[in-house]
C-alpha cells in the first residue's frame, strides 16, 4: 500500500525544491525537486553522473546548493554543512560505512559520544560500559537486527552486519532522515535480505528514509516511490506499487522521452 505521501496525503519530513547545482562548467542539478515523508522509503534512481551523489550530498550538507529552497517539516532551513544535516537529524550511511573495524559494536556505536559520569571532563571521565552495551542492545533489539555479540569487533561481522550497525548508530542518535547509499551493493542474497528487512524497520518507526539504489530488484522491494534523475533533471516520479520496472529503466536511459518523441 502507498505511503501518505506518496498518496499525497501530509506533509514531507524533507523536501528540496528547484534545486541547483553547478561544477564549473557542468550542471550537476538543474532545477530538481524531492521529497521525503516520514514513515517512507523514497528510491533515488539514476545512471552514473545523473546527479544522485550530487543531491545526496546536499541533503547531508557536503556541498550547499546554487540555487533552490529545502524545507525540513515544513521550515525552510539551510544546510551548510554535515554537522548542521545532523542537528535536524539528517543523517548518511554511506558505502564505505565509516565504522572503525578494529572497534566492537558498543564502541562504533558511541564513537565520539561515549557514556561516563558528567561531573569529570571528557579525557577523565571513565567510560560507562555497562549502559552503552544495554542501549546497544536496546537499540538492536528495536530494529530486529541480530548479531554474534555486541564486543565483537566489527572486522569479524559479514557486510550485511555491518550495515546494520551503520544504520544502528543513526537511530541511537536520534536521525529522523537516513539517507542509505547502495546499502545492499556487493552483498549475497541472505545479507541483502537482512538489509532490505532492516529499511523497513525504519519505515515501520517512522524515518523518513532515502534509498539511493541501481538495484532495481531492491527498490521495488522495499520503496514506496521512486524518484528517477536523468542528466541532472527529474525525469520520473512514481509510485512503486503502481510502476513497472521496465517504465523506471525508461526513465533512467531515456527511453520514454524517445517513446514519446
Amino acid at each position: 500500500m502507498p505511503s501518505p505521501l506518496a498518496r499525497g496525503e501530509g506533509q514531507p519530513r524533507l523536501a528540496l525544491a528547484n534545486i541547483h547545482k553547478r561544477f564549473g562548467s557542468v550542471v550537476a542539478l538543474d532545477g530538481v525537486d524531492f521529497a521525503v515523508g516520514a514513515g517512507e522509503v523514497v528510491a533515488l534512481c539514476g545512471d552514473n553522473g545523473a546527479g544522485k551523489s550530487t543531491l545526496t550530498k546536499i541533503m547531508s550538507g557536503v556541498y550547499r546548493p546554487d540555487d533552490g529552497e529545502i524545507r525540513f517539516e515544513g521550515q525552510g532551513v539551510t544546510i551548510n554543512s554535515p554537522e548542521d544535516a545532523s542537528a535536524l537529524g539528517i543523517s548518511t550511511v554511506y558505502q564505505d560505512l565509516a565504522l572503525c573495524e578494529n572497534l566492537d559494536v558498543v564502541a562504533n556505536l558511541f564513537l565520539g559520544r561515549e557514556r561516563g559520569p558528567a561531573t569529570l571532563p571528557p579525557p577523565l571521565r571513565p567510560l560507562d560500559e555497562d549502559a552503552m552495551e544495554a542501549k546497544t542492545l536496546e537499540v538492536l533489539a528495536g530494529l530486529a537486527v541480530k548479531l554474534p555479540s555486541v564486543r565483537r569487533p566489527v572486522s569479524f561481522l559479514s557486510g550485511g552486519q555491518r550495515q546494520a550497525v551503520a544504520v544502528s548508530r543513526a537511530v541511537l542518535w536520534g536521525s529522523r532522515v537516513v539517507l542509505l547509499d547502495e546499502p545492499t551493493a556487493a552483498l549475497g542474497v541472505e545479507q541483502t535480505a537482512m538489509v532490505l528487512r532492516l529499511v523497513r524497520q525504519l519505515r515501520e518507526r517512522g524515518l523518513a528514509v532515502v534509498l539511493i539504489s541501481h538495484n532495481l530488484a531492491d527498490v521495488f522491494r522495499v520503496a514506496d516511490h521512486i524518484v528517477v534523475l536523468r542528466q541532472g533533471r527529474r525525469v520520473g516520479s512514481f509510485v512503486t506499487a503502481e510502476t513497472k520496472s521496465q517504465d523506471v529503466v525508461a526513465a533512467i536511459t531515456g527511453g520514454n522521452l524517445l517513446a514519446e518523441a
